[in-house]
């Protein structure tokens, strides 16, 4: 059973650093696997699931412990009134230092079920990008990028879709269009770069603000591109 990094938990919420690998929910091919809310409801009893992170994600997660705190949360949700602040580790060097992607994204294309840009049929779609850290290397590598993102909607994959959009897919994230795992192959990560590290929101009338250290892939991964 896979240990829970409980990062704080009161009677309405209960929040989670949740490793990677583990699903929020069950999915459709794999109902019988462990996934974050049922280990939860085994030890603390009934969750109400407000957002989700996708398998590869580590990082803060928000679960309701009753249905008053998932409505209220579920509003600041529906309103964008949630700050959510993702690490991200990238394939190249980006030339600018900040930048705003707003390509409308349509989600579940193809066999895949990947998130891509449709300017006809997508929905509205805005993630805040800013350069943490440039790791530059030899040809023929592209080098590497450590970015802050902030989604300000919340479709599924936005982060993944928009990155590869503008050029600079998340280190390792095979669906998204980085099939390496960095100079190579010596960083070894197994996942997607991809970390949820602070999550900021209000809960009756208090606010709240959390962040989740690296996991240990992640870590190691920055540790050897600083190292050249």
């Amino acid at each position: 059973m896979t240990a829970l990094d409980i990062l704080y938990s009161d009677n309405s919420l209960l929040v989670v650093d949740k490793p990677a690998g583990l699903s929020t929910l069950p999915e459709g091919w794999g109902r019988d696997a462990p996934c974050l809310a049922g280990l939860i409801e085994a030890e603390y009893g009934r969750v109400w699931v407000v957002h989700r992170l996708d398998k590869i994600t580590s990082g803060v997660i928000v679960f309701a412990r009753s249905a008053e705190a998932h409505r209220a949360l579920n509003l600041q949700f529906d309103r964008h009134e949630v700050h959510k602040i993702y690490h991200a580790i990238v394939e190249g060097l980006p030339g600018w230092d900040e930048k705003t992607a707003r390509q409308p994204l349509r989600v579940n294309v193809g066999h895949s079920h990947r998130t891509a840009v449709d300017f006809e049929r997508g929905k509205p779609s805005v993630t805040r990008f800013r350069v943490l850290g440039r790791f530059a290397a030899p040809a023929p590598d592209r080098g590497h990028a450590l970015l802050e993102a902030i989604p300000e909607t919340g479709r599924t994959h936005q982060i993944r879709a928009h990155l590869a959009a503008l050029g600079f897919p998340l280190l390792a994230d095979t669906l998204y269009g980085a099939p390496s795992v960095g100079q190579n192959g010596i960083l070894s990560l197994q996942r997607a770069a991809l970390h949820a590290y602070a999550l900021e929101f209000e809960f009756n009338g208090t606010p709240f603000s959390f962040t989740a250290p690296y996991p240990d892939d992640f870590e190691n991964a920055l540790r050897k591109l600083r190292a050249g």
